[in-house]
C-alpha cells in the first residue's frame, strides 16, 4: 500500500517537514510511503498510491490516481479540491479542521482584544514616537472592555467551536449563524439563527466572526447589504476564506464609517497585492493568513493522521470526514 506525501508550493510552513514521512515509516513500516519536495513526480507517483497527504489536487491528477482511496488536507478549508470529478468518486476525503481550531481561535480572542484595546493606533503613535494617550482616548469607538460584549459568529465548526469556548469565559455573550439549526445549541451560545435571519444577528454583534466554510452559498456573503446591517461601532473578523467578503464593500464601508473596523487574516487574492487599498485603511488590521500558525503545528497534524490511519489500516470509520457534496 502506497501512501504519497505531496508539496504544497506557497511557503515553507505549510509543507511538511521531512520527519513526518520518517516518523511515518518507522511507525508503519508495512507501507510504502513517498514524500515529493516538488511537482515534477505528481502525476508518476499518484498513479499507484491509495492514499494522498495533500492540500490541493488538480482534475488530471486525480485522473492519473487509479488506486487512491483517501485523500487527507492538511488544511481545514477543502473548496480547492472539490472539483466535479472528486466530488462524484467513492474517495474519501478528511481534513485538518480538528488540527488547527483551538489555534486559530486564538487569533480571533487576540484581534477583538486588538481592536478593543486600538492596539493598531498605539502602534502607530510607537512608530512616530508620539504618546498617543490623547489620541486613543479621543478616537472613535473608545476602548472598550470585551467582557459584556456581544460576539455574532457566522459558522459553528471546529474553529466557531473554539471560539465560543473562548469568548464565553471571558464574559462574552455569544450568538450564531449556523445552516442546520436543528443540529443545537453549543452550552456557549446563547442563541442559534437560522441563516435566513442572519442580517438579525449582524444587527446584535459588537464583533462578528466569520468561520464558515467557503461553498456555492458563503461565497460572497458579506456584501454592502450585510455590512449596513452591522452595528456602526462594530468590528468584523475573516479568520476563513477571504472570498466570503466583498473587499470593495468592506473598504468602503470602513472608509465612510458604516462600521468601525475589521480585521481579516484571508483575502480574495493572497498575498494581497502592494496597490490594493486595504493597505491604507487605517481602520483595517491585517494579518498575512497566520491564523494557522504554530510551532506546534506539524506535531498536531502527526498525532491526527495517524489516529486516522490506523482506523483506516483497520477499516474503522474515519474521523474528520468531509461530506464532498456540501462542502464541509
Amino acid at each position: 500500500m502506497k501512501l504519497l506525501i505531496l508539496p504544497y508550493n506557497r511557503g515553507s510552513f505549510w509543507n511538511a517537514p521531512p520527519q513526518f514521512s520518517d516518523r511515518l515509516q518507522k511507525e508503519f513500516p508495512q507501507l510504502e510511503i513517498v514524500h515529493l519536495s516538488d511537482d515534477d513526480q505528481i502525476e508518476k507517483q499518484i498513479a499507484d498510491a491509495e492514499i494522498v497527504v495533500t492540500w490541493t489536487l488538480r482534475p488530471n491528477q486525480f485522473s492519473a490516481a487509479k488506486k487512491l482511496r483517501w485523500i487527507h488536507s492538511p488544511a481545514a478549508a477543502v473548496h480547492q479540491l472539490l472539483f466535479r470529478e472528486l466530488i462524484a468518486s467513492d474517495v474519501m476525503l478528511t481534513n485538518g479542521r480538528e488540527v488547527h481550531g483551538a489555534t486559530v481561535a486564538e487569533l480571533v480572542i487576540a484581534l477583538i482584544f486588538a481592536m478593543a484595546k486600538k492596539l493598531p493606533l498605539a502602534m502607530r503613535c510607537q512608530e512616530q514616537r508620539v504618546w498617543g494617550q490623547s489620541q486613543v482616548w479621543e478616537s472613535r469607538p473608545q476602548p472598550r472592555e470585551v467582557a459584556g460584549a456581544t460576539l455574532g459568529l457566522i459558522g459553528l465548526g471546529s474553529i466557531g467551536t473554539e471560539v465560543t469556548k473562548r469568548a464565553s469565559a471571558l464574559g462574552m455573550r455569544v450568538i450564531a449563524v449556523r445552516n442546520r439549526v436543528e443540529a443545537g445549541r453549543p452550552d456557549n451560545v446563547e442563541r442559534v439563527y437560522a441563516s435566513s435571519q442572519i442580517d438579525s444577528m449582524l444587527s446584535e454583534s459588537d464583533y462578528v466572526v466569520i468561520a464558515a466554510p467557503l461553498t456555492s452559498s458563503t461565497a460572497g456573503m458579506i456584501n454592502a447589504g450585510r455590512l449596513a446591517s452591522m452595528k456602526p461601532d462594530g468590528y468584523l473578523i475573516n479568520v476563513s476564506r477571504g472570498q466570503l467578503v466583498d473587499e470593495s464593500a468592506l473598504a468602503e464601508a470602513l472608509r465612510s464609517g458604516k462600521i468601525a473596523g475589521a480585521a481579516l487574516d484571508v483575502f480574495e487574492k493572497e498575498p494581497l497585492p502592494p496597490d490594493s487599498p486595504l493597505w491604507d485603511l487605517q481602520n483595517l488590521l491585517i494579518t498575512p493568513h497566520i491564523a494557522g500558525f504554530s510551532g506546534k503545528l506539524w506535531e498536531k497534524h502527526y498525532a491526527f493522521f495517524t489516529e486516522n490511519l490506523r482506523r483506516y489500516l483497520s477499516h474503522q470509520p474515519l474521523i474528520a470526514t468531509v461530506d464532498k457534496s456540501k462542502g464541509y
